[in-house]
């Protein structure tokens, strides 16, 4: 299930992550290495995640490689180290939407909100660049938790990307 693209006003949100450049057809050890690192460098610092995981696309080429930072959020500004950076999603105006199902329609997902922000003449906050198109801030929350989840189809994932002010 989908619900309508919404705009929805979001305050900045604290968190941190690890950056990589990947091919979509090489996410998934990507994405098991890099969570692997994130908790368990959060667990060493004893620091409580504030929210769902959530893979933030700094950078995307479709053809190519994306830039992406698997983020957790947190309640407050930490130093990063080693491989861990430390961010902020920045406050402002967003299109969004919220699907329920498998992650392997999240393409189609993104597909309907670019769409629905082309049809009502809204901007998203970004620039095209050689490595790809460069968002202010684009990302995926990851609801619930997969490995909680019985089946594919309960899955819920929010898309979201920062409208150009």
């Amino acid at each position: 299930m989908l619900t309508l693209p919404t705009i929805v006003e979001r305050k900045p949100q604290f968190y941190v992550a690890v950056k990589d450049r990947v091919a979509l057809s090489e996410m998934k050890p990507v994405v098991d290495r890099a969570f692997g690192t994130l908790f368990g460098w959060l667990g060493r610092k004893s620091i409580q995640p504030a929210g769902a995981a959530f893979f933030r696309y700094n950078v995307i080429d479709m053809a190519g490689r994306l830039e992406i930072e698997f983020s957790v959020p947190v309640t407050e500004r930490v130093e990063g180290e080693g491989d861990i950076i430390a961010g902020t999603l920045p406050a402002g105006r967003y299109g969004q939407v919220t699907w329920t199902g498998p992650y392997e329609a999240l393409f189609d997902v993104n597909a309907v909100l670019i769409g629905w922000a082309r049809e009502k003449g809204i901007r998203w906050d970004m620039a095209e660049t050689p490595e790809g198109d460069r968002f202010a801030a684009r990302f995926e929350i990851y609801e619930n938790d997969p490995s909680t989840v019985e089946s594919p189809t309960d899955l819920i994932t929010t898309v979201a990307i920062k409208i150009a002010e």
